[in-house]
């Protein structure tokens, strides 16, 4: 599901970068685009992205980091970067269920056993097919991906079954894989723009959200909704991407200072994630949080029970859900 709504800010960037691309000469200076809170792990691996590559690259190419919701959200900013316009995005790698279908498995909860089972899977065989359907097909290559942070469950009342979920009104985000997962769990999902989750929680918009553990603190989600239930139901995967017609025009040398760049960015966030998640549970708690270690066995197996259907139904390939169980 793509959003058609477009913020003032957003219409403005694609005015500004609806042009055909441009070639790439030295020193150019290429957009990264970012649609995560600033100061996020996100955030600060797009920054550390930034500063790795402009140090590196030493003239023959600058990267400009645009921060935060300033080029619109997720979905507005990959358009962008299909088009040319906005030449590097960096987030996660579930928003890309929106072209290449079986992706919406990384949104299914329980999918992931642990960090690095997912980091096996972007690894695999079985990943390969789905990052060259987005090169070939839709422009954007994906220069590094790997596990980033669990995502986890924030509600105005304790969660601690999934009969505690009935008749919550709960933002998910625009994904369909999401969308699924949630009314399987019983929930009312609503649609809600990430920057505005904070707002709708403390007006009564929505009951519950969920979201990237680091991601949804900075964005203060457990200031509008103080109970945070530990469910690690999807383990985020990180990505960094690049429009593929500019990366093609860039020097063999540059090319792989961008490839090795967002690697070590990755890498760095998820070492960063791990230390990090601990450390923020306690934050949240000192803000008035109350931080509630929830038996994943329920949500687990009721995730689990709406898998067939969702095959069945064809949001991703039948069988592949297995398939992914099945790496060791």
């Amino acid at each position: 599901m793509r959003t058609t709504s477009w913020t003032i800010g957003a219409l403005a960037a694609g005015l500004l970068f609806a042009a055909a691309p441009q070639p790439v000469a030295a020193q150019q200076t290429l957009i990264l685009g970012g649609s995560d809170s600033i100061g996020s792990i996100i955030d600060r691996t797009n920054a550390l992205f930034t500063r790795t590559v402009n140090e590196r690259a030493r003239g023959r190419l600058n990267v400009n980091f645009i921060q935060g919701e300033q080029l619109g959200n997720d979905v507005q900013v990959i358009e962008q970067m299909m088009r040319g316009g906005v030449h590097i995005y960096g987030d996660v790698l579930d928003w890309y269920a929106n072209w290449v279908k079986d992706l919406a498995v990384l949104s299914w909860g329980f999918t992931f056993r642990d960090f690095d089972h997912q980091a096996k899977f972007l690894e695999s065989e079985l990943f390969k097919p789905y990052a060259e359907e987005m090169r070939a097909r839709h422009n954007v290559r994906i220069l590094a991906a790997g596990p980033s942070q669990p995502r986890v469950l924030f509600a105005k009342r304790a969660v601690n079954s999934p009969t505690d979920l009935a008749g919550l009104k709960m933002r998910v985000p625009d994904i369909r894989a999401y969308l699924l997962l949630w009314q399987t769990l019983g929930t009312q999902p609503a649609r809600v723009a990430w920057a505005e989750v904070f707002l709708g929680l403390r007006t009564g918009v929505i009951d519950a959200a969920e979201g990237p553990t680091l991601s949804a603190m900075a964005a203060r989600f457990h200031q509008g909704a103080t109970n945070v239930m530990r469910t690690d139901h999807v383990i985020s995967a990180g990505q960094i991407s690049m429009h593929e017609g500019t990366f093609a025009r860039l020097s063999p040398e540059v090319q792989a200072i961008l490839v090795q760049a967002a690697k070590e960015a990755l890498a760095w966030q998820r070492t960063t994630s791990e230390a990090e998640l601990e450390e923020a549970y306690a934050k949240m708690k000192a803000e008035g949080a109350t931080i509630v270690v929830v038996d994943k066995g329920p949500f687990a197996r009721a995730a689990l029970e709406g898998v067939a259907a969702m095959e069945r139904d064809n949001v991703w390939s039948a069988g592949l859900f297995q398939r992914i169980q099945d790496i060791r």
